[in-house]
């Protein structure tokens, strides 16, 4: 079996949906807008650049959810994919994404970006393995503000990845062929470690 590995924002969506749900709050006056959108932006601009503190930027964006009770935020996040993500899935990229699973390959997305905005966008791929930065979740399913685990960023993807692969009874070096996709200097870590990787946009 070979292993397909893909990015999400600007890879598999020509888009970044972090950013992209922070936007979207901001137009459906769910945070101030003026003062929510400079500091997603500055975040932003870091992580463009390569120097971004990924537990900064997550306690951020978990804040923000901590707010909102769960029912709220999973009907935002209905008409998110509505509005933005669905208009932004290429027939190109579900296709290349077909043609590995397809293919019989054991397919993930890995993502910086946390799981309550990327764990839709993976259904509607239709990719059931998603790694994701994880929010603490309380019994009641709302998110606490708590980051779990080492974000997937940058070395934390390789982190990430040798911890999945793991918990399948794998390792990397079982597959043949393993294959990466990305848009990012940050992902440079992983694009190192697979045997194929491909750099995209």
């Amino acid at each position: 079996m070979n292993l397909a590995l893909f990015d999400l924002d600007h890879t598999l969506i020509p888009i970044d949906s972090d950013y992209e749900w922070g936007q979207f709050l901001c137009r459906v006056g769910a945070v101030d807008a003026a003062a929510f959108t400079a500091r997603n932006n500055e975040f932003y601009q870091q992580y463009q650049q390569g120097r971004l503190n990924p537990v900064e930027y997550l306690e951020f964006a978990f804040g923000t959810l901590k707010r909102f009770p769960r029912s709220q935020l999973d009907a935002w996040h209905a008409q998110f994919m509505d509005e933005v993500i669905l208009p932004a899935m290429r027939k190109e990229a579900r296709a290349l994404v077909d043609e590995h699973k397809g293919a019989g390959e054991l397919v993930a997305i890995i993502t910086a970006t946390n799981r309550f905005v990327t764990g839709p966008i993976a259904k509607a791929f239709g990719i059931d393995h998603l790694i994701a930065a994880e929010p603490e979740l309380a019994a009641d399913g709302n998110i606490t503000g708590r980051l779990i685990g080492t974000p997937p960023y940058g070395p934390g993807k390789v982190t990430n990845v040798h911890a999945w692969l793991a918990s399948l009874g794998k390792k990397l070096s079982d597959f043949e062929r393993s294959t990466f996709y990305s848009d990012s200097q940050n992902d440079i870590p992983l694009l190192s470690l697979v045997t194929h990787p491909v750099a995209t946009n």
